[in-house]
């Protein structure tokens, strides 16, 4: 069974079809890739998915459940966590006291927001640890250099305890160096999450995924390996080009 499935999912702003009858799906453990030119309607298909736009037709299924007509939150408490492309968190709160909200916000227990105790210091610290920010645990979070806001964001969605991570182009303004090591924490995460990742990078998406779906224009127009994607004539016209 499959982790996530959407049906036909269709969303409309007026004449505007960003979404006409997306269908995908992603396996547990899977890195399943979306990309696709500016303005094809990924971002919106993520928001669909986790729920911040509702749907004119089709449905989401998840862990085997439909959940199309569920509120944001229950969709996250269900396991479905989104990383946004501009990373947010709280500026004036140290690294750690980022990841430990988090933790509460998943717990739902508002009382620990000041609590000192084991449990929220070892589930902040070992999320910390998965993202190499642990020396930087004290620091003011608006302090941080863009890739480091990008490995915080990272450590937040594990606080949350993700079935299924979003990620909405997390290569997005960051360095060669950067990249490399988003690169690199993503790919020592694969088989522990299952991932719907969006982004242009195409040569991260190939060294990354299991699966790639190429969106045009509101239409998965092809989906399938690396291989598959680079060899497709229609994918090469519509968005990779020729080389």
């Amino acid at each position: 069974m499959s982790l996530l499935e959407v049906r036909n999912a269709r969303k409309q702003f007026g004449a505007l079809v960003v979404t006409d009858g997306v269908s995908l799906t992603v396996e547990p453990g899977e890195i399943h890739a979306l990309i696709g030119p500016n303005g094809a309607g990924k971002s919106c298909l993520i928001g669909e998915i986790t729920g911040e736009l509702e749907l004119d037709g089709g449905e989401v299924h998840f862990g085997g459940g439909r959940i199309d007509r569920l509120p944001v939150h229950r969709r996250a408490r269900a396991g479905l966590v989104r990383a946004y492309q501009v990373p947010q968190f709280f500026g004036s709160f140290t690294v750690r006291g980022n990841v430990r909200i988090a933790e509460i916000a998943r717990t739902r227990s508002a009382w620990r927001m000041w609590s000192t105790g084991k449990e929220l210091e070892d589930a902040a610290t070992q999320c910390l640890r998965q993202t190499g920010l642990s020396a930087l645990a004290e620091r003011p979070s608006a302090l941080l250099g863009h890739g480091e806001k990008r490995e915080l964001e990272l450590a937040m969605s594990f606080a949350a305890q993700p079935k299924l991570l979003l990620l909405d182009e997390p290569l997005a303004g960051l360095g060669p160096g950067d990249s490399e090591r988003m690169v690199a924490q993503l790919a020592g995460l694969k088989g522990r999450y299952a991932m719907l990742l969006v982004e242009h990078d195409v040569a991260a998406v190939f060294s990354l995924a299991d699966r790639i779906s190429v969106l045009v224009a509101g239409r998965i127009i092809a989906s399938g390996s690396a291989a598959e994607i680079r060899s497709d004539r229609a994918v090469r016209a519509a968005y990779l080009g020729e080389e």
